[in-house]
């Protein structure tokens, strides 16, 4: 801001000057094109792109224009009928005749006269004549238009302010739009369940009813809610119901996309349905989230399809609904409302940001395109607001993928997945032993006892070995030193997903699974593809290293030779013997 008062102070100390659009930026013509036509020629990857007027835009080859007029610089186009707004376009572009664009030789002074016309949108859509929707301004509106025009100096430093404000609030909602697209890829991840879940009709767990309210009695203001067939509510002073419910609508557009969570006094539409959950083996705000995640798949299947799409009672009272304990539901409710404070409450998180970022936008763009046409400028000292150096942290699908696992562990205790998702794999070398120097280093064929031993070795530290083929293929070993693999698939941990120790408890435990997937007529052996797809329970690392603990102090009980029951047998074995031998050593009678 400074900056800007600093260059207007040195190139026009006096005002600016202001002239009509017409005389300042060159008008482009559009193409005379049907909406048949449009719709023709539309495609995915044209090079044009055609502006149609309102949000009707498409793209299409440049060859399929009829008599082209085409735009390949950066220009503004004016939206003239239906939806009266200004677009800044830097790409090779036409539209329909009924609209126009202008453009300029030096492009910062385009972008300068969008910013402008932005900011004085409401004028133009003041003198839009027509009634209804589709309200339409003449060409005149536009071309008469007296805008500020200071030099470019001025005129660059200003875009450059704007489109950094611009470019924040587009950075901003684009990370909304990803982090509501990571909620919804959790909260689906998170409510699909598997076979061992129950099952219920939603018939079984809930009333379910609809209003008896018309929309025409809702008030702007009024002491209830007031729930119709759209994201948002109206009020009445009277209220239906005073209970905690879901509610969705009936029918219309919102069909499977409205949802509403009540606790509460409430009125209701009559076509809107009530769900209120009647049994303590579900949470509601477990079912409000199921149902959102959920209804509309199931709906679209068995959704009545006549003019208008509606949902009857049958379906809702069939649709499935998983009933998981109570602790999975308060930790899914747990996760998926913190979710959705992020994404969607205007008084945390990226919406309020972008809400302010939009305001700040717009009250320096006021500001920097407020000019006087004589005398001084009505710019001010103001210094702008500390800018949000905010930078986004893009997830890479693997980062997205662990939160996803975390969650569910979090959630339901373990996650099941496949051995080569959380494991690296160590694919065995094969060598002869005649082939080899003799040495101290264990040469592993898959066994639990090192088949030789050899000079050199190929893996070093912890593995789990999975013997590939012959009588003890899918023979599950851990090693924790210099070894050579070699007849084996090896598999190392993923240091946040797996421990190599609990790994090889897991593999170990489910060795004639492994035993079992041996194939072949010859030589039995397992597979890598097969090994890697087998799904495994895994919990946290800290559940991982618990389990480990234990199972490592039952593995030197039983199997350690100096402690624990072998060595008590072998003490009780010595004990029987030397009783053994006493009682049984009688001295002979005298003859």
């Amino acid at each position: 801001m400074n900056r800007v008062n600093e260059l207007i102070k040195e190139y026009c100390p006096d005002g600016v000057p202001f002239q009509k659009v017409k005389d300042v930026y060159t008008r482009v013509k559009g193409t005379p094109i049907t909406a048949g036509k449009m719709k023709e020629i539309a495609c995915d990857d044209g090079e044009i792109r055609i502006f149609a007027g309102g949000k009707t835009i498409i793209d299409a080859h440049e060859k399929d224009i009829p008599k082209a007029n085409i735009t390949r610089v950066p220009a503004v186009l004016v939206q003239s009928r239906g939806v009266i707004d200004v677009v800044y376009y830097d790409k090779p572009f036409t539209f329909k005749n009924e609209m126009w664009a202008y453009t300029s030789e030096d492009i910062v002074s385009v972008k300068f006269l969008y910013y402008v016309l932005k900011n004085s949108i409401q004028t133009f859509r003041d003198a839009a004549s027509g009634m209804g929707s589709l309200p339409q301004i003449s060409l005149k509106v536009t071309e008469e238009f007296m805008l500020p025009v200071p030099p470019l100096e001025v005129q660059r430093e200003i875009v450059h302010i704007l489109d950094s404000f611009t470019l924040l609030t587009a950075e901003l909602t684009a990370e909304l739009t990803a982090r509501k697209k990571q909620y919804e890829f959790y909260r689906n991840k998170l409510l699909t369940f598997d076979n061992s879940v129950k099952i219920v009709p939603l018939a079984d767990i809930a009333d379910i009813g609809t209003g008896s309210s018309n929309t025409n009695e809702g008030l702007e203001e009024g002491k209830y809610p007031f729930y119709v067939r759209s994201q948002e509510p109206l009020r009445k002073n009277e209220y239906e119901y005073d209970e905690t419910a879901i509610i969705t609508a009936g029918d219309g557009v919102g069909v499977g996309k409205v949802f509403h969570y009540v606790e509460g006094k409430y009125a209701l539409h009559q076509r809107a349905y009530r769900i209120h959950i009647n049994t303590p083996d579900v949470l509601p705000r477990y079912y409000f989230h199921y149902m959102r995640s959920a209804f509309l798949p199931y709906i679209q299947k068995t959704m009545f399809q006549g003019s208008v799409a509606s949902i009857r009672r049958p379906m809702l009272n069939q649709f499935p609904v998983p009933v998981p304990t109570l602790d999975v539901q308060k930790r899914l409710v747990n996760v998926l409302d913190n979710f959705e404070a992020i994404c969607t409450d205007l008084n945390i998180g990226l919406p309020a940001e972008i809400e302010a970022r939009q305001k700040q936008y717009e009250y320096y763009r006021d500001l920097l395109l407020t000019f006087a046409e004589t005398g001084s400028t009505l710019m001010t000292d103001r210094q702008t607001d500390r800018q949000t150096d905010r930078q986004t942290d893009r997830q890479t699908d693997r980062q997205t993928e662990l939160s996803a696992i975390k969650l569910i562990q979090y959630v339901f205790g373990y996650a099941m997945l496949p051995l080569g998702k959380v494991a690296n794999v160590f694919r065995g070398e094969y060598i002869t032993k005649k082939n080899t120097k003799e040495g101290t280093i264990p040469v592993i064929l898959g066994g639990q006892e090192p088949a030789y031993y050899i000079d050199k070795y190929n893996h070093d530290g912890e593995i789990v070995v999975i013997a590939r083929s012959g009588a003890s293929a899918g023979f599950v070993s851990y090693w924790n030193q210099k070894i050579f693999v070699t007849d084996g698939f090896g598999y190392e941990e993923k240091s946040e997903l797996i421990a190599t120790k609990f790994l090889y408890y897991v593999l170990k435990n489910m060795e004639s699974e492994l035993n079992a997937m041996k194939r072949g007529a010859g030589v039995p052996h397992v597979s890598g593809e097969m090994l890697n797809s087998i799904e495994l329970p895994i919990p946290s690392l800290q559940d991982q290293q618990r389990i480990v603990e234990i199972l490592d102090r039952f593995d030197t009980l039983c199997n350690d030779l100096s402690s624990g029951l072998p060595a008590e047998i072998e003490a009780r074995q010595k004990q029987y013997e030397y009783y053994r031998d006493k009682l049984l050593s009688f001295k002979e009678l005298p003859k």
